[in-house]
């Protein structure tokens, strides 16, 4: 059996597409579970609008960590020379990127719906509800970094 067979591209591309669904899928959840609680909000207190945009924006840039990393593994792969090794981890590293960022996407939206709506009503959560968004987003900072080190794998051996 071949080291590195037509089929090992694909585990890579899959990876690549991986990251970007699954991080998209965070950051759409998240936007707009915390959109919904900024417009509930904003009937109440409309001067605090623009404030309560902050969990909207980190909820978004988790759709750019799954890109980064989407364009890194698709620069990787290759027609030829491309072993099952490769592939694999390239697989993982979009998964571990994805899947993180989807994780975090779902607790920035559900915090960011709930921190919104409290804040509202009693301004010094504010702080707090930031604090955990902060903590989210290193959910997906997580998941960042072990793709880069993922993507970054290298064999010896050739084809």
């Amino acid at each position: 059996m071949s080291s590195c067979p037509p089929a090992a591209s694909f585990f890579g591309y899959i990876g690549a597409a991986s990251a970007l669904v699954f991080s998209n899928l965070g950051a759409a959840y998240g936007t707009a579970k915390s959109g919904v609680g900024v417009a509930s909000m904003g009937v109440m207190r409309p001067e605090l609008v623009m404030r309560s945009i902050i969990p909207v924006v980190m909820a978004g840039v988790l759709g750019i960590y799954g890109l980064i990393v989407a364009v890194i593994l698709v620069g990787q792969i290759a027609e030829t020379n491309y072993p099952y090794f490769l592939g694999f981890a390239h697989l993982a590293s979009g998964l571990a990127n994805g899947l993180s960022g989807l994780a975090a996407g779902i607790c920035i939206g559900i915090v960011g719906d709930a921190g919104v709506r409290a804040t509202a009503q009693q301004p010094k959560l504010f702080v707090g509800m930031i604090l955990i968004l902060i903590f989210a987003e290193a959910l997906a900072l997580y998941g960042l970094i072990v793709a880069l080190i993922l993507s970054g794998k290298t064999t010896s051996a050739g084809c």
